[in-house]
């Protein structure tokens, strides 16, 4: 098993227990990870076409829009959320119990810029997470739909 597939089975089963933990405690337990709101993405798998879903915290969010980061943990490669995004752009997301349809889109440079202070003023694991990795950790604007 090569160090790519341990890291992704380690991230699946995290979720795993992460759901299991959300339910068991009647979503009072894990709510908040790092004091950011948790967010459920459901999307539809690039290559499956079948719906996947996800937990993720979210640094910023008011009710137009909600900010996700794509850092995998400083992770060389994107996290499968965010090429499933890519290929299907309209998704639906769970934040404090309400279910909103989204259109996720990659910030612009010009967006990022103006966005990364208040990510890292967030959770700081950000910054340090954009230090492990070459690549360029995208921000994910998800626009809610009207």
């Amino acid at each position: 098993m090569n160090s790519n597939t341990l890291k992704d089975s380690g991230a699946k089963l995290m979720n795993l227990a992460h759901r299991f933990v959300l339910t068991v405690s009647g979503k009072r337990l894990l709510a908040q990870p790092f004091g950011m709101p948790l967010v459920e993405l459901h999307t539809v798998g690039r290559k499956s076409g079948q719906p996947r879903s996800c937990f993720l915290t979210t640094p910023v969010h008011d009710s137009k829009r909600v900010v996700l980061v794509a850092s995998k943990g400083g992770d060389d490669r994107h996290p499968d959320w965010y090429r499933n995004l890519q290929a299907h752009p309209d998704a639906e997301l769970v934040i404090n119990g309400e279910r909103l349809k989204v259109h996720a889109r990659t910030a612009s440079p010009d967006e990022k810029a103006e966005l990364w202070p208040k990510i890292v003023a967030s959770y700081q694991g950000y910054a340090n997470y954009q230090k492990r990795t070459t690549r360029d950790i995208p921000v994910v604007i998800c626009d809610v739909k009207d």
